[in-house]
């Protein structure tokens, strides 16, 4: 319906490449160049030596020939750091201004937009990952693919949110968590749409408010208009911290943005403009030539014959190299392609029996566990808003728990964030942490906020109970600790968590400061 209008994006990107330029040469500092590389979706990293760039991947919808640009551009430019983030997009580290430049630039002859990555800008348009493959309601990716190309019509409008995250999920699993984001369509048995808005994680945190019932889907697009008509009518843009869509409810109150919300979409919807879209479903002709796999990391799909292999880097972290040896794999496979999933996975669909083993076979420096395949973001040794590292935190938990002889069930995926953003999504896990400090005897010491007992179900959603502080040093033996303890028992950490709610508190209780 829109499109990526190239031409009209590469305009702007000689301004990014004089500016970070600039930034290298120590005519703008830190503080100036975020202000204004967060539209081009880069950002300096801490220590002031690289930037980091974001490639918008609409859904986590990665085709071959969008896999072939990444592993090209990584191996042009001898990218040694990227990263899975946790809004379904790939993550490049420790880029020069020329690199981050001709990549972005490159990037547009494959669909792929940098802008809006970071800044007060429309952000990746999420999905569950599985839609069109999996069981489910109906497959969403058409309706996300068609409100990712609206919403950069957004970029350059004023009175924007800091952030606006759009979501759709396809079940209850609510994987993409379209319920507690900015704007979330969550489909129904009906074929249609329950609408959300006003969600967000953070610093205070809030669920979505339904503003839509039963939305037919081709009317999606008036959603996200009546959502910016709403905040530009009512965000607060004089305190820059409340200025994310979630303050609408505190401000207003649930039946006030409801009723502001209700009266911006029928201004919409008067305007004239049409915005009803029709989509088409990409039809798989792909089957199945009969042969079949089986294993822990492969699943079947809905279309009979085919596959999914599922993959988790350790804390979202990929090996550079894995994207050339992932496309020279499947580049001879019809049909397929890779999603990358909100806790840093990537799936490889559409695949044959005999395709999936050779996929698992070359993915076996993954996440053994579900403890392995922990959330985390790309942390404080990178990111300059960071307080604590993620990444070196899940890392010594990981080898803590392999050298304890932990069984693979006795514990759940982590949620690790490096500060409050919750990029690592700590209130929705089962066990979550948070980066801080502790002070002790006025010293301060690196420490981490326990949350538990959060979920991301539709119907069943809860953010994490905040537990108390635990020093840094001490997580990886508190994790074992209970690892062993569930191991004990002979039991799976879900059981023994449904039968003990107040086990994890009671385990972390020694540790806490």
């Amino acid at each position: 319906m829109y499109g990526v209008d190239a031409e009209k994006w590469r305009a702007d990107l000689p301004e990014f490449r004089e500016k970070a330029e600039a930034f290298f040469a120590g005519d703008l500092d830190k503080k100036e160049f975020k202000g204004f590389s967060g539209r081009f979706g880069s950002y300096a990293q801490r220590d002031g030596k690289g930037l980091m760039l974001r490639l918008r991947m609409t859904g986590g919808r990665v085709t071959k020939e969008k896999l072939a640009f990444v592993a090209e551009v990584i191996e042009e430019f001898h990218v040694n750091l990227v990263h899975l983030t946790t809004c379904q997009t790939i993550q490049l580290h420790n880029l020069s201004a020329e690199a981050a430049s001709k990549i972005m630039e490159r990037a547009l002859d494959y669909g792929i937009v940098t802008m809006g990555g970071g800044g007060d800008f429309p952000r990746n348009v999420m999905v569950s990952p599985l839609t069109g493959t999996e069981e489910e309601y109906f497959n969403v990716m058409p309706y996300a693919e068609a409100a990712g190309e609206y919403l950069m019509q957004f970029i350059h409008r004023k009175k924007l949110p800091r952030k606006l995250k759009t979501v759709f999920s396809n079940s209850p699993a609510n994987i993409s968590h379209a319920t507690f984001r900015d704007l979330g369509f969550a489909a129904r048995p009906d074929g249609k749409f329950d609408v959300y808005c006003a969600g967000g994680l953070g610093p205070n945190p809030q669920f979505g408010l339904k503003v839509g019932e039963a939305v037919n889907p081709e009317k999606i697009l008036y959603y996200i208009a009546a959502m910016w008509e709403t905040f530009s009518a009512y965000g607060n843009y004089e305190n820059r911290a409340k200025a994310r869509t979630r303050y609408l409810r505190q401000s207003l109150g649930d039946e006030g943005l409801k009723k502001a919300f209700g009266e911006k979409l029928n201004t919409v919807l008067d305007s004239g403009e049409d915005l009803t879209i029709t989509v088409e479903e990409k039809e798989i002709t792909k089957t199945g030539d009969g042969s079949q796999a089986k294993g822990k990391r492969i699943q079947k799909q809905k279309q009979k014959g085919l596959y999914t292999v599922h993959y988790h880097p350790i804390g979202g972290t990929i090996a550079p190299e894995k994207f050339g040896e992932l496309y020279r794999l499947l580049s001879t496979m019809e049909d397929v392609e890779i999603r990358l999933a909100p806790d840093g996975s990537l799936y490889i669909i559409h695949l044959t029996g005999n395709e999936a083993k050779a996929v698992e076979a070359a993915t076996q420096d993954g996440a053994e566990s579900a403890l392995e395949a922990s959330v985390a973001c790309i942390g404080a040794s990178i990111c300059q808003a960071g307080v604590r590292d993620s990444q070196k935190l899940l890392q010594s938990i990981v080898e803590a728990v392999r050298k304890a002889g932990i069984s693979h069930d006795a514990l759940p995926q982590l949620h690790i964030s490096g500060c409050p953003s919750s990029c690592g999504t700590h209130q929705i896990g089962k066990i979550g942490f948070r980066g801080g400090v502790k002070l002790i005897d006025k010293v301060p010491h690196p420490a981490f906020t326990l949350y538990v007992n959060g979920c991301d179900k539709q119907g069943q959603e809860a953010m994490g109970e905040e537990v108390g502080v635990i020093l840094e040093k001490d997580i990886p033996n508190f994790m074992v600790e209970l690892g062993k303890t569930v191991d004990a028992l002979g039991m799976v950490f879900e059981k023994w968590v449904s039968e003990n709610p107040e086990g994890v508190k009671t385990a972390a209780k020694k540790y806490l400061q």
